[in-house]
């Protein structure tokens, strides 16, 4: 827009007319991004000017006075509802009043019009002493732009801060640095959040303002290639969101995410997420560079005193380089290629300096991976095995290999080794379990599994295991029956032996099959572990996939794994290795009992009503709180119908989340005669202390014999509390699990987790009339996974036909 343009549209020098003009600016579909921030930030200049001409035309007004534009207003980047940072400069000639009257006719307009504000008003000498005491301050002023009256102050003003910032820069930027990491440890990484801060997270607008004034210092300067095109993206993004919301926010909320997409004219959330991630990686990834280069320096400008000492006069020497690898070495803290090293000639240094960086723990120089992009032959098909081993060496080398994989994959390496990483490259997973991006998350497993190689005989294929898990996520279905298509054909690329190929896929296609089973399956059932087994091939297989298990849980986020949950899959691991090793599972073998729970059973067969015990965890478990923490829950009682629906209902009333659940009947000594229904439940507080055991006990004989309202409790309690707006979840899904047990029908359950769902579950298979032989809950993040072997009154499993039916109304009870 040209000033003739501002103008026009703002013939009304008031607020009205500027309001006016902003209003259609916003609305021009034809004009967006950095032409409509530009235009914006033009506009703007033009009424505020007129603001400032208005109010020095009064002769008591200073003459001396500037207006300038700092922050994002300095730098003409005006989102629709961004802040106005304004100093109003003065060279303190002015009497005090006259100052104040001539800052209010500057304020009150912009404030009038409900437009945010951050103002002050200084000469030009507390400006600069401000700075110094305020590095956000001085980041601010760096940006400084003339807007009207003075421009004599404005410019002053200017050198002299741009010179201060270069002067102490040895000593701010290392500040700087650390308000970055400071905030990135409050924020998080934004090419991983869900609901991502533009602004504050790690790779986000701040970031790239931290870079700008790294390069106003002269001593680094930030990778040029890709930045201004990723900032223009967050800012973009974030004029979208300020147009939808009708809010100033940098919080790309889950909800309003389907709308900016399609605001920015993109096919859906999940492009606009993709989108997102690309650019604050490469935000991320160039403030890595340029904080190496600001250490780099300042080390070399502290070492070098000493130097001249040593050496007298001005000589100076080179570099230290260490060898690390054929045409690898280390120099000044940072991996680069030796001088005789020749990537046009040796496919395989790509590969090889990467390993040699993650091992070494160092980083890789970004002149070297440049070259290496720019100038390294493609690998032929299949590998070498000298590739092969170099990538599982980079793979097996733990927590360094990540920065070094981000290098790689910043230049485009990564894609040009594994072609198929492209589709799962910056890939959001809409779930609240998983912490990373689809293929963050494949690295991730790789470095968990770097740790358990010692437990495998083939480490390699663990390694490999870990990072194409979930390659198939990029693909439409069953993620895992696409991966496991695709592990196959990566193995054979890269030179591994058919038979190992097989294995690979093997390990793709069943990655997640021993934590589902350990976790929703009975173990006592010998169908459940003869079905594993028939998957799982051979012991060596069975022992790689427990260890991928492991890492595949680690790496997805606190609320997968725990030391329960590790006990599992431990205890299906050596019953499937003991069939595997030619040894049958004893049909109907029942799960030992503890003292406790036998001492309970009794008491619960000789009173004829519920016996309850509620036991504290000494301590909490160090591997996984979300499952670790919490109380343990006994409950005996006679069997009878209604039992499961009771007693989750009154656990709902109590506001106890519960974790885990184990249902089972318990046959009683012979001398005894008869059986007892054992609950063994995990629960949690809400929040609040636990309940006595004897309230819980007085409302679960109430709720047996039907004097407890727990439907109206739990509606009283919504009502009062109604749940925050959010994304809306899908809906349950209830299946019969095939093959699942030949004494019992598997009902499978999958729903969002709310209050008084395990309670609902059980009215629903009451109402079926079915008999829960026992039950497996679990709860994964916001989702609950909880599988039901029920039984037909004669006590064997469902027809095909009946099992489906009771599913379907289970369904449709939750979905009512």
């Amino acid at each position: 827009m040209t000033s003739v343009d501002v103008r026009t549209e703002t013939e009304d020098p008031g607020p009205s007319g500027y309001a006016a003009a902003r209003l259609r600016l916003l609305h021009q579909e034809a004009r967006s991004g950095p032409p409509r921030r530009a235009a914006l930030a033009e506009l703007t200049d033009g009424w505020l000017g007129g603001l400032l001409a208005a109010g020095t035309a009064d002769l008591a007004a200073p003459r001396g006075a500037a207006l300038v534009a700092v922050g994002g207003y300095g730098r003409g980047e005006l989102s629709p509802r961004s802040d106005l940072d304004l100093l109003l400069l003065h060279d303190g000639s002015a009497e005090p009043g006259a100052l104040a009257a001539l800052a209010d006719r500057i304020w009150y307009p912009v404030w009038d019009l409900g437009l945010s504000l951050d103002h002050s008003v200084r000469t030009p000498a507390e400006a600069r002493r401000t700075a110094a005491d305020d590095l956000k301050v001085q980041l601010g002023l760096l940006d400084a732009r003339h807007v009207a009256g003075d421009l004599g102050l404005t410019t002053a003003l200017r050198t002299t801060i741009l010179a201060d910032w270069r002067n102490q820069a040895p000593q701010r930027l290392p500040e700087l640095r650390a308000l970055c990491d400071e905030r990135a440890e409050r924020q998080g990484e934004l090419s991983h959040l869900l609901e991502p801060d533009l602004k504050e997270a790690r790779g986000g607008l701040r970031d790239t303002t931290a870079l700008r004034a790294v390069a106003a210092s002269w001593l680094a300067d930030a990778p040029r290639e890709g930045l201004a095109e990723a900032r223009r993206t967050l800012l973009d993004v974030r004029d979208a969101l300020h147009l939808t919301t009708g809010r100033a926010t940098d919080r790309l909320a889950l909800q309003e995410q389907d709308q900016v997409a399609a605001e920015l004219g993109l096919l859906d959330a999940d492009t606009l997420l993709r989108q997102v991630y690309e650019a604050a990686r490469t935000i991320a990834y160039a403030g890595d560079v340029t904080w190496r280069e600001v250490s780099r320096v300042l080390r070399s400008r502290a070492a070098r005193p000493r130097l001249r000492g040593l050496l007298g006069g001005g000589r100076t020497t080179a570099a230290e380089r260490s060898p690390l690898a054929e045409g690898v070495v280390e120099q000044d803290g940072e991996v680069v290629l030796a001088r005789a090293a020749r990537p046009e000639r040796d496919p395989v240094l790509p590969l090889r300096a990467a390993a040699a960086a993650a091992q070494a723990g160092l980083p890789l120089s970004l002149h070297a991976v440049r070259r290496l992009a720019a100038t390294a032959r493609p690998l032929p098909t299949p590998w070498p095995a000298e590739a092969r081993e170099q990538l599982v060496t980079l793979l097996g080398a733990g927590r360094p290999t990540v920065q070094v994989w981000e290098a790689l994959e910043a230049e485009g390496l990564i894609t040009r080794f594994l072609p198929d990483w492209e589709r799962v490259r910056c890939r959001p997973q809409r779930n609240a379990v998983h912490t990373w991006t689809v293929d963050r998350h494949l690295v991730e497993t790789a470095v968990r599994a770097s740790a358990l190689t010692r437990r495998v005989g083939r480490p390699d294929l663990l390694l490999m295991a870990g990072l194409l898990h979930d390659i198939g996520k990029g693909w439409p279905g069953d993620h895992s029956v696409a991966g496991e298509i695709i592990a196959r054909d990566v193995a054979t690329r890269i030179g591994f032996e058919q038979g190992d190929a097989a294995v690979l896929a093997r390990l793709v296609r069943h990655h997640l099959l021993l934590v589902e089973t350990a976790t929703r399956r009975d173990l006592d059932d010998p169908a459940t572990v003869k079905t594993v087994a028939e998957a799982v091939g051979t012991r060596g297989t069975l022992e790689l996939l427990h260890a991928l298990t492991e890492a595949d849980a680690l790496a997805t986020g606190p609320a997968a794994w725990s030391s329960w949950r590790g006990s599992l899959v431990a205890d299906l691991v050596r019953r499937v290795d003991a069939v595997l090793a030619g040894n049958e599972p004893l049909e109907g073998a029942e799960p030992p009992t503890s003292a406790e729970q036998e001492r309970l059973a009794l008491e619960a067969f000789r009173t004829g009503g519920p016996v309850l015990s509620l036991r504290s965890r000494a301590e909490p478990d160090p591997d996984g709180p979300a499952e670790g923490l919490g109380v343990e829950l006994l409950i005996a009682l006679p069997e009878r119908p209604g039992i499961l629906a009771a007693a989750a209902g009154v656990l709902a009333t109590h506001r106890l989340t519960v974790r885990t659940a184990e249902l089972r009947v318990l046959e009683l000594p012979a001398e005894v005669g008869g059986s007892v229904l054992l609950l063994d439940w995990r629960v949690a507080a809400e929040y609040g202390s636990l309940p006595q055991a004897a309230r819980l006990r007085a409302d679960l004989v109430r709720a047996l014999d039907g004097s407890l309202d727990i439907a109206g409790r739990l509606a009283e309690r919504d009502a009062a509390y109604p749940r925050r707006r959010g994304v809306l979840a899908p809906p349950p899904h209830v299946t019969v699990a095939s093959a699942g047990s030949r004494r019992a029908t598997v009902i499978e359950v999958r729903a969002q987790d709310a209050p008084g769902l395990l309670h609902r579950i059980g009215l629903a298979l009451e109402a079926a009339g079915v008999r829960v032989r026992s039950a497996h809950v679990s709860t994964l993040g916001s989702n609950a996974v909880d599988a039901f072997y029920v039984t037909g009154a004669d006590g064997g499993p469902l027809a095909e036909e009946r099992a489906v039916e009771v599913a379907r109304g289970v369904e449709g009870a939750l979905r009512a």
